[in-house]
């Protein structure tokens, strides 16, 4: 009889609480049967986890990584370029499929920077113009084309890059030398 009477009894913070009552009851027996056996399956759970089966994330994480290498592994890392016409013909077409839009089909630039001239922005070497290319200017707008078009492709292009500085800077010399020897303007016989 004590317990039906206490069971409604209010506490009386009406005033506090913006006009809510509330009532001192004691909470159901089925919600403190489940509060106690997530704290006991949690004490096991964590019994078992560290120190039963000796588990641990760490663990867990160097499994997953070890399995990852297995599944995928790195591919080597590319050879150094080393520029052949054939190499440079196949750059060119890869060129001009994915990059004539920002540096122009003459590679004299347009939305890209120009690759013809002696000044370069991420530096004009030919690790240099691969590690540009494969990583991209996301700040300016370059795409990353590593996962595009791979190593291979890669090196094609930056071949092709590279045999275009090298057909620029001969006829620069050519001219340079025609001046010296007291020739006129042999720039037009190239072009």
């Amino acid at each position: 009889m004590r317990k039906a009477a206490a069971k409604d009894q209010l506490l009386g913070h009406a005033d506090e609480a913006d006009g809510i009552e509330e009532y001192d009851n004691a909470l159901p027996d089925w919600w403190l049967g489940l509060f106690w056996l997530t704290i006991v399956f949690a004490i096991a759970y964590s019994a078992h986890y560290h120190l039963i089966a000796h588990r641990s994330q760490v663990k867990e994480l160097a499994a997953e990584l070890a399995e990852a290498k297995v599944r995928w592994p790195q591919a080597a890392a590319p050879a150094r370029l080393v520029v052949t016409p054939e190499l440079a013909r196949k750059g060119e077409a890869v060129f001009r499929a994915n990059c004539t839009g920002c540096h122009g089909v003459d590679l004299k630039g347009g939305i890209g920077p120009n690759l013809t001239d002696t000044t370069w922005i991420h530096g004009g070497q030919p690790e240099q113009i691969v590690q540009t290319i494969t990583n991209g200017v996301p700040a300016k707008g370059m795409p990353t084309w590593g996962p595009i078009l791979g190593p291979e492709k890669i090196n094609q292009v930056a071949a092709f890059i590279l045999s275009r500085q090298a057909g620029r800077h001969d006829e620069e010399r050519e001219h340079e030398g025609a001046e010296r020897r007291g020739g006129g303007d042999t720039r037009s016989a190239h072009e």
